[in-house]
C-alpha cells in the first residue's frame, strides 16, 4: 500500500514583453539611487590554504541521489571550498572522479550483486521528474555503470579523501583500499584511490601530501548503518572506545605538521527524510490510488484480528490491532521489545470453537487445519502491534508496504495453504508485520541519539583541544528539519524531493545542500582563523547549485 505521495513540482516562468513606444515610458525621478556597499577585501587570516586535504565519508565525497557521479563530485563541499581557498593561495584540488554521471560501480566488467538478496550493489543514481524517486533505468532504459574499480582507476594523489560508507575507524585502517580484501574488508571507492599503495590508510594518503589545511567530517556512518537497517543488528553502532581512538588519532595526526583545519560533528539521523517521509499510518482508506482496495479489505481484516484482539485484551491491550474505514491506519509491525505471546495465541485460538468456524470459512476443512492456522498466526503475531507516532519507518519501506512478501508467500504455500490465502496473509504491513529492518522503534532511536551525543562530545573535545574550527552540523540539520534555513529568496527545507537540501536517497545532501555546508565551513574558518569569507561577500550563492540532476545527464 504505497501511501507516500510526492507533490509534483512545476517550475514555470511567464514573461510578458510589452512593445512600448518611447513616449509611453515615463522616467521615474523618485527612485532612490542604490546604495553602494564597499566590502572589505578577502583576507587570509592565520590560515594557510596552499595544500588543502579533505577527509571523511560520503558527505565529503559529494555522494547524492544514492550514488557518486562526476557532477555530484564537482559540487562536493570540499571542491566548493577549494575554489574559494584558491583566491587565498590555495593550490590544485584533485578528486577521484567517476567515469560517468550514471553513478554506481562495476568489477571487471560485471555488475556486483548482494550475495543473499541478489540486489544490485553500487547501483546507478536515483532520479525524479517531480514525483517519487526512481531508479535511473526506469526513466531512460537499461544503464550500466562504466566506473570499474579493477580496470580504470584514476591516478592520485587526491585532495578529496572522502570515501562513501567509511566509518571513523576505516579512515585509519590499513588495507581498506586493497582489492584483495574485497568485499569483506575493503571499500571499492577507496580501492580506486590507493594506486600503488593498496594497504595505505586514508589518513596516511592524506598526510603524504603534507597538508597545510584540512576538513574532517567523520562519524556519520558509525550510527547511520544501524539506523538505515532499522536497528536489526546487521550493522551495529560503533563502540565508543573505538570511535574515540579513531577521532583522537585523526586529529592528532592531521595537526602534527602544524596544519589548521575544521571539524564537523554528526547530525541526528532522525532529522533526515530517510526516516521522516514514510508515515507510521501509511494505510489510508482515503488514498486515491490504493484506498478503495484497502477499504474493501477492512471488514475481513477486522474479523481476522478480532480473534487476536480478544487475546490481546486479556494479556496486553496495547497490542490490539484495528482498522478504520475513514482514518489513516498504523501499519502492523514486529516489535522485538514485546514479550513473545506466540504460544499463548496458538493455544487460545486452537481451543476457540469460533476460530474453528473461521478457519472453515476460509475453505480449510481438514482436522489439522485449525491447529496449523493457529500456530501460523501465533508465530506471525506473537510480537506484533500497530505502529504509532513514536515509530519511524525507513524510506525503502514505502516499496514494500501493502505488497505481497514472496518469502512469506512461498513459506505458506509449503504448508499447503491455497495460493489466495497464502497471498492474503503475506501482505507486508497489513497481514504480515513489517520486520525489524523497516522500522526504528523508540528504543532504537534512543540508542542512536545516545551514541550520537557521546560521539559529538568526543569530536568537539578533540577540535577544542587542537584549536580547530568547528561546524555544528547537528544543530544545522536540526534547524533544517524544524524550520528550514533561509538563503537569499528561498528556504531550504528537509522534505524529500521538494525541500532542496536532501537528495533523493533521503540521507545525503543535494549539491545545493553541500553548498550550504560549504558556507558553514567558511563561517567557522572566519571565526577561528580570522578570514573574512562572509564579511567580504565570498560565501557561495547556494541558489546557483542544483537540487536535482536530469535523467539525461550521463
Amino acid at each position: 500500500m504505497k501511501n507516500i505521495k510526492y507533490a509534483s513540482v512545476l517550475f514555470g516562468l511567464i514573461a510578458f514583453i510589452g512593445c512600448n513606444e518611447p513616449e509611453d515610458v515615463l522616467k521615474d525621478t523618485n527612485i532612490e539611487p542604490k546604495e553602494v556597499v564597499n566590502l572589505p577585501e578577502l583576507a587570509t587570516g592565520s590560515a594557510d590554504f596552499s595544500t588543502y586535504v579533505s577527509i571523511g565519508n560520503s558527505l565529503t565525497a559529494g555522494f547524492t541521489d544514492n550514488a557518486l557521479f562526476k557532477a555530484s563530485q564537482e559540487n562536493s563541499f570540499p571542491n566548493i571550498l577549494s575554489q574559494k581557498f584558491a583566491m587565498l593561495g590555495g593550490g590544485t584540488f584533485t578528486q577521484p572522479l567517476m567515469n560517468d554521471n550514471i553513478g554506481g560501480l562495476i568489477l571487471n566488467g560485471n555488475i556486483i550483486l548482494h550475495p543473499i538478496t541478489g540486489e544490485q550493489l553500487f547501483a546507478p543514481r536515483l532520479v525524479t521528474t517531480g514525483g517519487a524517486p526512481q531508479d535511473l533505468s526506469e526513466l531512460v532504459g537499461p544503464v550500466t555503470p562504466t566506473t570499474d574499480f579493477l580496470l580504470n582507476n584514476p591516478t592520485g594523489p587526491f585532495n578529496n579523501m572522502g570515501v562513501p560508507g567509511a566509518r571513523s575507524f576505516h579512515l585509519i585502517a590499513p588495507g581498506y583500499g586493497n582489492i584483495a580484501n574485497f568485499p569483506a574488508a575493503a571499500n571499492p571507492y577507496f580501492i580506486r584511490m590507493t594506486g600503488a599503495t593498496p594497504n595505505a590508510s586514508m589518513l596516511e594518503l592524506a598526510m603524504a601530501q603534507s597538508p597545510t589545511f584540512f576538513t574532517l567530517w567523520a562519524g556519520n556512518n558509525d550510527v547511520l548503518g544501524y539506523a538505515t537497517s532499522g536497528g536489526d543488528g546487521s550493522s551495529p553502532i560503533t563502540d565508543k572506545p573505538t570511535f574515540d581512538f579513531a577521532i583522537s588519532t585523526l586529529v592528532t595526526t592531521l595537526t602534527s605538521g602544524g596544519a589548521k583545519g575544521v571539524v564537523a560533528n554528526i547530525p541526528y539521523v532522525t532529522d533526515i527524510p530517510h526516516f521522516t517521509t514514510v508515515t507510521y499510518n501509511a494505510l489510508d482508506p482515503n488514498d486515491e490510488e490504493n484506498g478503495p482496495t484497502l477499504k474493501a479489505q477492512i471488514p475481513l481484516l477486522n474479523t481476522v484480528f478480532g480473534a487476536l484482539n480478544q487475546i490481546f485484551q486479556v494479556l496486553d491491550p496495547s497490542r490490539i490491532i484495528t482498522f478504520s474505514e475513514t482514518e489513516a491506519n498504523g501499519v502492523v509491525i514486529y516489535d522485538e521489545t514485546l514479550t513473545d505471546l506466540s504460544a499463548e495465541i496458538t493455544g487460545a485460538l486452537s481451543a476457540d470453537p469460533s476460530f474453528a468456524l473461521f478457519v472453515q470459512s476460509l475453505g480449510l476443512t481438514e482436522p489439522s487445519d485449525v491447529p496449523l492456522v493457529a500456530t501460523l498466526m501465533g508465530n506471525a503475531y506473537g510480537q506484533a502491534r500497530q505502529a504509532n507516532e513514536n515509530d519511524l519507518l525507513v524510506l525503502p519501506s514505502s516499496a514494500v508496504i501493502g505488497e505481497v512478501n514472496n518469502f512469506s508467500y512461498q513459506g505458506l504455500l509449503a504448508y499447503n495453504l491455497p495460493p489466495n490465502l497464502a497471498a492474503q496473509f503475506s501482505v507486508d504491513g497489513l497481514t504480515l508485520p513489517l520486520i525489524d529492518k523497516w522500522v526504528l522503534l523508540p528504543s532504537e532511536q534512543e540508542a542512536i541519539k545516545t551514541a550520537t551525543d557521546a560521539f559529538n562530545a568526543t569530536i568537539k573535545a578533540a577540535a577544542d583541544s587542537a584549536g580547530l574550527a568547528f561546524v555544528d552540523a547537528n544543530a544545522l540539520l536540526t534547524k533544517l528539519a524544524a524550520t528550514g534555513i533561509e538563503s537569499n529568496n528561498f528556504i531550504l527545507q528537509a522534505n524529500l524531493v521538494t525541500g532542496g537540501a536532501f537528495s533523493l536517497d533521503g540521507v545525503h545532501l543535494t549539491s545545493r545542500g553541500y553548498a550550504m555546508a560549504a558556507n558553514e565551513f567558511m563561517k567557522a574558518i572566519d571565526i577561528t582563523y580570522g578570514t573574512n569569507f562572509e564579511a567580504s561577500g565570498n560565501l557561495v550563492d547556494i541558489g546557483t547549485y542544483p537540487t536535482n540532476y536530469s535523467p539525461l545527464l550521463q
